[in-house]
């Protein structure tokens, strides 16, 4: 009897052992009956010479049978831009790929495309990730399209160095510095003709100016910026685009990541800064987008000259503030200030504005956001300045909070303000503190026509897109003398004899 078990225990380990040795070294050919996550990969546009992100496709062998793949290889050979990685195997060719019963593997997909003729500025680039040869022979088609672009950086052999320079203190009373290099002279006119990309802060250099003409685009890397230095000046020459999709003539700054995915995640650069000093910049039809501060503009106290005009631009989807304004003389018409993380607007240090026509909405849903969409006070770190004019006519102040409108005064210095024919959201406290009286909106002198409540009628606040439907309660709202200083909206359509408020004339919806 104990024999017995003892053979019949033996024969069981021998069908286990062969049943295993099977498993592992017996694999059927494969037959071209695999499937694949995808037919086609797209990678997303990516700049001549930098690197992609990393894409997945997921091969699945469906059948009951574990099998072999004899051979995985791109069609270009090994000359191709794509690089691939099979199961944790970097190359471009791969031989004896195993898969499983209803099992998968992964292969990553990157690519580098270089663009060699100075004359394309895009490449659609295609290639194709074959599997074993022919009669069995599947392939997955890869595709990219590429943008040639010039690379501003500080140059290896460049002879100048810049010092670190003090950007701003943060809310938790860091200084902020960067460092960065100065643009030469061959760099003062920025075109059309390819994008720029930027990596580190792009000086101009004291006395210097920079042109950037209508249509140019401008990406920025991780920890990049443009600053205007003290007696230097930024001229941006956008125009009016007849394609609203296309935006031909209008001037672009966003960050370097080209994926969808990365279109709409704010603080992925630096931002655009305009240091003391500076004067007469003028920027007409400009996008700052997805930046940590979108423009930042300093002045003088008691400077006579202005040191920005701003028109008919947008300026949206950023980490702090859309606009930072301190103790400085800025002219704005037709401008929108769109989502941020913490105030659209924000003056301090006093200074001298003008708002004329200008859409100030905050409807940032990507955090908690504790600031309103306009903040106004004449004092920073406990030193007061005069505010001498901040004057805001046929503007819209909203946003997705009770009260969008903060002012604060030292109750030492000049804090003159003036809302004429606007839209402020703002829900009524008691008025009897001195602090409140600021907010008293039956005060000829400070408020004059002024809105409350009311729909609006926004197309999609959520993306930024605050043009106003036919249904708005601001229409034909406007002053019509202060309408005269910007007869057209920021997309060219008269608004004389009825102005809206806000940047854009009311339409139908689509």
């Amino acid at each position: 009897m104990r024999n017995r078990i003892l053979i019949a225990f033996s024969i069981l380990l021998c069908i286990l052992w062969s049943t295993s040795c099977r498993k592992n070294f017996e694999y059927a050919p494969s037959d071209g009956n695999l499937s694949f996550s995808k037919d086609t990969v797209y990678l997303d546009t990516v700049f001549s010479s930098i690197g992609s992100s990393t894409y997945t496709l997921k091969v699945f062998n469906d059948t009951k049978d574990d099998i072999i793949i004899p051979n995985i290889s791109l069609k270009n050979g090994q000359e191709s831009f794509y690089r691939l990685n099979v199961d944790g195997v970097a190359g471009k060719e791969f031989n004896d790929i195993p898969i499983y019963a209803q099992d998968s593997l992964y292969i990553l997909i990157e690519t580098t495309i270089n663009i060699s003729d100075d004359t394309v500025k895009e490449l659609l680039y295609t290639d194709a990730i074959q599997f074993d040869k022919e009669p069995f022979q599947q392939s997955v088609e890869l595709v990219t399209l590429a943008k040639d672009a010039i690379f501003l950086y500080q140059k290896g052999n460049s002879e100048v160095e810049t010092e670190a320079i003090n950007l701003y203190t943060d809310d938790a009373g860091n200084l902020i510095t960067i460092s960065g290099f100065e643009l030469m002279d061959e760099e003062l006119n920025l075109t059309n003709s390819k994008p720029y990309v930027i990596y580190g802060y792009a000086i101009i250099p004291d006395t210097k100016e920079l042109k950037i003409d209508a249509g140019t685009r401008i990406y920025f890397h991780k920890n990049s910026g443009l600053l205007v230095q003290n007696g230097a000046k930024l001229i941006v020459n956008g125009t009016l685009s007849e394609d609203n999709m296309a935006l031909e003539g209008e001037v672009i700054f966003e960050g370097d990541r080209l994926e969808p995915e990365f279109a709409e995640i704010p603080g992925q650069w630096g931002g655009l800064w305009i240091s003391d000093g500076s004067s007469n910049n003028s920027i007409n039809h400009l996008t700052i987008k997805n930046a940590e501060i979108g423009l930042f503009v300093e002045g003088l106290s008691n400077d006579t000259e202005t040191t920005l005009n701003l028109a008919n631009s947008k300026i949206y989807n950023n980490t702090r503030y859309n606009l930072w304004a301190k103790n400085t003389k800025l002219e704005a018409t037709n401008i929108v200030l769109g989502n941020a993380g913490s105030s659209s607007l924000l003056i301090e240090n006093g200074g001298n504005y003008t708002f004329i026509h200008s859409t100030i909405a905050n409807y940032w849903n990507k955090g908690f956001r504790y600031a309103t969409a306009l903040e106004i006070k004449n004092d920073s770190q406990e030193i007061g300045f005069d505010l001498v004019k901040a004057d805001f006519k046929n503007c819209i102040i909203d946003g997705n909070r009770q009260n969008e409108i903060s002012l604060i005064s030292d109750n030492q210095n000049s804090f003159n303000f003036n809302f004429l024919n606007c839209f402020i959201k703002y829900t009524q406290n008691d008025l009897s503190s001195p602090m409140n009286n600021l907010y008293n909106f039956t005060n000829p002198e400070l408020y004059s026509d002024i809105i409350l409540k009311g729909e609006l009628d926004y197309f999609l606040t959520t993306k930024n897109d605050f043009r106003i439907g036919l249904d708005s309660d601001i229409i034909n709202k406007g002053d019509l003398a202060a309408a005269n200083y910007s007869p057209l909206d920021i997309l060219g359509t008269q608004r004389i004899p009825a102005p809206d408020l806000g940047a854009f004339q009311a339409i139908e919806k689509e």
